[in-house]
Protein backbone atom coordinates (compact mmCIF):
# COMPACT_ATOMS: atom_id res chain seq x y z
CA UNK A 1 0.00 0.00 0.00
CA UNK A 2 1.42 3.37 -0.95
CA UNK A 3 0.51 7.00 -1.06
CA UNK A 4 2.03 9.82 -3.08
CA UNK A 5 1.45 13.49 -2.41
CA UNK A 6 2.93 16.37 -4.35
CA UNK A 7 2.96 20.10 -3.71
CA UNK A 8 4.77 22.95 -5.40
CA UNK A 9 5.71 25.58 -2.84
CA UNK A 10 7.38 28.01 -5.25
CA UNK A 11 10.15 28.53 -2.71
CA UNK A 12 13.20 28.34 -5.01
CA UNK A 13 16.59 27.44 -3.62
CA UNK A 14 16.25 29.05 -0.20
CA UNK A 15 16.33 25.81 1.79
CA UNK A 16 19.55 23.85 2.34
CA UNK A 17 18.11 20.51 1.19
CA UNK A 18 16.05 21.85 -1.72
CA UNK A 19 15.91 19.17 -4.46
CA UNK A 20 17.38 16.49 -2.19
CA UNK A 21 15.49 13.20 -1.98
CA UNK A 22 15.63 11.39 1.32
CA UNK A 23 14.34 8.02 2.50
CA UNK A 24 13.67 7.54 6.23
CA UNK A 25 12.93 4.00 7.37
CA UNK A 26 10.66 3.71 10.37
CA UNK A 27 9.57 7.22 9.48
CA UNK A 28 5.98 7.15 10.68
CA UNK A 29 6.50 7.85 14.39
CA UNK A 30 8.97 8.74 17.12
CA UNK A 31 12.51 9.60 16.03
CA UNK A 32 11.83 8.69 12.40
CA UNK A 33 8.84 11.04 12.19
CA UNK A 34 10.85 13.89 13.72
CA UNK A 35 13.66 13.32 11.22
CA UNK A 36 11.26 13.19 8.27
CA UNK A 37 9.55 16.44 9.30
CA UNK A 38 12.86 18.19 9.92
CA UNK A 39 14.27 17.25 6.51
CA UNK A 40 10.99 18.26 4.84
CA UNK A 41 11.18 21.67 6.50
CA UNK A 42 14.69 22.02 5.08
CA UNK A 43 13.32 21.53 1.58
CA UNK A 44 13.89 17.82 0.91
CA UNK A 45 11.41 15.52 -0.74
CA UNK A 46 10.85 12.75 1.78
CA UNK A 47 9.95 9.08 1.47
CA UNK A 48 8.89 7.26 4.61
CA UNK A 49 8.09 3.65 5.35
CA UNK A 50 6.73 1.75 8.31
CA UNK A 51 4.26 -0.96 9.21
CA UNK A 52 1.38 1.17 10.52
CA UNK A 53 -0.66 2.56 7.62
CA UNK A 54 -2.56 5.10 9.72
CA UNK A 55 0.62 6.46 11.33
CA UNK A 56 2.25 6.71 7.90
CA UNK A 57 -0.73 8.62 6.52
CA UNK A 58 -0.65 11.07 9.43
CA UNK A 59 3.07 11.72 9.03
CA UNK A 60 2.74 12.07 5.25
CA UNK A 61 0.05 14.70 5.76
CA UNK A 62 2.30 16.57 8.19
CA UNK A 63 5.11 16.55 5.62
CA UNK A 64 2.83 17.93 2.91
CA UNK A 65 1.75 20.66 5.34
CA UNK A 66 5.39 21.78 5.39
CA UNK A 67 5.30 22.24 1.63
CA UNK A 68 7.36 19.16 0.76
CA UNK A 69 6.80 16.29 -1.64
CA UNK A 70 6.29 12.95 0.07
CA UNK A 71 6.03 9.29 -0.79
CA UNK A 72 4.87 6.82 1.85
CA UNK A 73 4.66 3.05 1.73
CA UNK A 74 3.86 0.29 4.17
CA UNK A 75 6.96 -1.88 4.05
CA UNK A 76 8.80 -4.49 6.10
CA UNK A 77 12.47 -3.54 5.82
CA UNK A 78 13.60 -7.01 6.88
CA UNK A 79 12.31 -8.41 3.55
CA UNK A 80 14.56 -7.89 0.49
CA UNK A 81 11.68 -7.88 -2.01
CA UNK A 82 9.81 -5.23 -0.01
CA UNK A 83 12.93 -3.06 0.12
CA UNK A 84 13.54 -3.24 -3.62
CA UNK A 85 9.92 -2.27 -4.25
CA UNK A 86 10.20 0.62 -1.77
CA UNK A 87 13.39 2.00 -3.32
CA UNK A 88 12.14 1.64 -6.89
CA UNK A 89 8.83 3.32 -6.05
CA UNK A 90 10.55 6.12 -4.15
CA UNK A 91 12.91 6.90 -7.00
CA UNK A 92 10.07 6.74 -9.51
CA UNK A 93 7.96 9.13 -7.45
CA UNK A 94 10.60 11.56 -6.15
CA UNK A 95 13.88 10.96 -7.98
CA UNK A 96 17.26 9.44 -7.05
CA UNK A 97 17.77 9.07 -3.29
CA UNK A 98 20.63 11.25 -2.06
CA UNK A 99 20.06 10.88 1.70
CA UNK A 100 19.20 7.59 3.38
CA UNK A 101 18.35 7.54 7.08
CA UNK A 102 18.30 3.98 8.43
CA UNK A 103 16.15 4.58 11.49
CA UNK A 104 13.94 1.47 11.77
CA UNK A 105 14.66 -0.35 15.01
CA UNK A 106 13.15 -2.28 17.87
CA UNK A 107 14.11 -3.00 21.48
CA UNK A 108 13.79 -6.29 23.31
CA UNK A 109 15.31 -6.45 26.77
CA UNK A 110 16.03 -9.02 29.44
CA UNK A 111 18.77 -11.57 30.18
CA UNK A 112 20.07 -12.99 26.90
CA UNK A 113 19.95 -16.56 28.21
CA UNK A 114 16.21 -16.20 28.74
CA UNK A 115 15.54 -15.10 25.17
CA UNK A 116 14.73 -17.32 22.21
CA UNK A 117 16.39 -17.69 18.84
CA UNK A 118 13.29 -16.03 17.37
CA UNK A 119 13.88 -13.03 19.67
CA UNK A 120 17.47 -12.80 18.44
CA UNK A 121 16.44 -12.98 14.79
CA UNK A 122 13.67 -10.39 15.24
CA UNK A 123 16.00 -7.81 16.80
CA UNK A 124 18.94 -8.43 14.46
CA UNK A 125 16.81 -8.51 11.32
CA UNK A 126 15.27 -5.15 12.21
CA UNK A 127 18.22 -3.32 13.76
CA UNK A 128 21.08 -4.61 11.63
CA UNK A 129 20.06 -6.69 8.61
CA UNK A 130 17.63 -4.01 7.43
CA UNK A 131 20.45 -1.44 7.34
CA UNK A 132 22.50 -3.78 5.16
CA UNK A 133 19.58 -4.49 2.83
CA UNK A 134 18.26 -0.94 2.43
CA UNK A 135 21.74 0.52 2.00
CA UNK A 136 22.60 -2.14 -0.58
CA UNK A 137 19.48 -1.20 -2.55
CA UNK A 138 20.23 2.55 -2.48
CA UNK A 139 24.01 2.65 -2.91
CA UNK A 140 24.25 1.88 -6.67
CA UNK A 141 22.29 5.02 -7.58
CA UNK A 142 24.37 7.08 -5.13
CA UNK A 143 27.58 5.82 -6.74
CA UNK A 144 26.18 6.61 -10.18
CA UNK A 145 25.21 10.08 -8.97
CA UNK A 146 28.64 10.75 -7.49
CA UNK A 147 27.74 10.99 -3.80
CA UNK A 148 25.21 10.88 -1.00
CA UNK A 149 24.72 10.49 2.72
CA UNK A 150 23.78 7.37 4.64
CA UNK A 151 22.95 8.11 8.26
CA UNK A 152 22.38 5.17 10.59
CA UNK A 153 20.51 5.68 13.86
CA UNK A 154 22.21 3.57 16.49
CA UNK A 155 22.35 4.09 20.26
CA UNK A 156 24.79 4.58 23.10
CA UNK A 157 23.92 0.92 23.68
CA UNK A 158 26.24 0.35 20.73
CA UNK A 159 29.07 1.75 22.85
CA UNK A 160 28.14 0.47 26.33
CA UNK A 161 26.69 -2.60 28.00
CA UNK A 162 24.01 -2.99 30.65
CA UNK A 163 22.11 -5.79 32.35
CA UNK A 164 19.25 -7.02 30.20
CA UNK A 165 20.63 -5.45 27.05
CA UNK A 166 22.38 -8.48 25.57
CA UNK A 167 20.52 -8.86 22.27
CA UNK A 168 19.81 -5.15 21.79
CA UNK A 169 23.38 -4.08 22.57
CA UNK A 170 24.79 -6.78 20.29
CA UNK A 171 22.66 -5.51 17.39
CA UNK A 172 23.79 -1.93 17.96
CA UNK A 173 27.45 -2.87 18.39
CA UNK A 174 27.10 -4.68 15.07
CA UNK A 175 25.61 -1.55 13.53
CA UNK A 176 28.62 0.47 14.70
CA UNK A 177 30.95 -1.96 12.93
CA UNK A 178 28.87 -2.10 9.76
CA UNK A 179 28.70 1.71 9.60
CA UNK A 180 32.44 2.15 10.01
CA UNK A 181 33.29 -0.40 7.32
CA UNK A 182 30.71 0.97 4.88
CA UNK A 183 32.17 4.43 5.39
CA UNK A 184 35.60 3.21 4.33
CA UNK A 185 34.17 1.29 1.37
CA UNK A 186 32.19 4.26 0.05
CA UNK A 187 34.09 7.45 0.87
CA UNK A 188 36.02 7.36 -2.42
CA UNK A 189 32.64 7.44 -4.18
CA UNK A 190 31.74 10.66 -2.39
CA UNK A 191 29.32 8.86 -0.08
CA UNK A 192 29.45 9.63 3.64
CA UNK A 193 28.23 6.94 6.03
CA UNK A 194 27.65 8.26 9.54
CA UNK A 195 26.12 6.98 12.75
CA UNK A 196 24.10 8.83 15.40
CA UNK A 197 24.20 7.32 18.90
CA UNK A 198 21.53 8.82 21.17
CA UNK A 199 21.10 8.07 24.84
CA UNK A 200 17.61 7.87 26.32
CA UNK A 201 15.03 9.54 24.07
CA UNK A 202 11.55 10.46 25.29
CA UNK A 203 9.47 8.38 22.85
CA UNK A 204 7.14 5.41 23.20
CA UNK A 205 10.16 3.21 22.44
CA UNK A 206 12.05 4.03 25.64
CA UNK A 207 10.79 2.79 28.99
CA UNK A 208 13.72 4.53 30.72
CA UNK A 209 12.88 8.04 29.59
CA UNK A 210 10.16 8.71 32.16
CA UNK A 211 11.19 12.31 32.82
CA UNK A 212 11.36 14.28 29.53
CA UNK A 213 13.55 16.89 31.25
CA UNK A 214 16.20 14.19 31.71
CA UNK A 215 15.97 12.67 28.26
CA UNK A 216 16.65 13.67 24.68
CA UNK A 217 13.71 14.53 22.46
CA UNK A 218 13.11 13.02 19.04
CA UNK A 219 13.71 16.52 17.64
CA UNK A 220 17.19 16.54 19.22
CA UNK A 221 18.08 13.47 17.17
CA UNK A 222 16.55 15.03 14.06
CA UNK A 223 18.76 18.11 14.60
CA UNK A 224 21.86 15.87 14.58
CA UNK A 225 20.72 14.21 11.34
CA UNK A 226 20.14 17.64 9.77
CA UNK A 227 23.65 18.68 10.78
CA UNK A 228 25.14 15.61 9.10
CA UNK A 229 23.08 16.12 5.96
CA UNK A 230 24.24 19.73 5.57
CA UNK A 231 27.91 19.52 6.52
CA UNK A 232 30.52 20.91 4.15
CA UNK A 233 31.17 18.94 0.99
CA UNK A 234 34.75 18.09 1.99
CA UNK A 235 34.06 17.18 5.62
CA UNK A 236 33.02 13.88 7.09
CA UNK A 237 31.54 13.59 10.58
CA UNK A 238 31.57 9.85 11.10
CA UNK A 239 29.87 9.58 14.49
CA UNK A 240 27.66 11.69 16.75
CA UNK A 241 27.15 10.68 20.38
CA UNK A 242 24.22 12.35 22.16
CA UNK A 243 23.32 12.49 25.85
CA UNK A 244 20.67 14.33 27.82
CA UNK A 245 22.06 17.43 29.50
CA UNK A 246 20.68 16.32 32.87
CA UNK A 247 21.25 12.82 34.11
CA UNK A 248 18.22 10.69 34.96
Amino acid sequence: MARINGINTGEAVTKPLYNAVTLVTGGSRGIGRAIALCLAEMGAAVAICGRDASALAATAAAIVAKGARVYSQVADVTRPEAILELVENTQRALGPISILVNNAGIGLFGPAHEKSEADWDHVFNTNLKSVFLVSKAVIPAMIQGGGGDIINISSLAGKNTFAGGGIYCASKWGLQGLTGCMAEDLRDHGIRVSVVCPGSVATEFSSKAKDPAKALSAEDVAHAVAMLATQGSNSFISEVQMRPLRKG
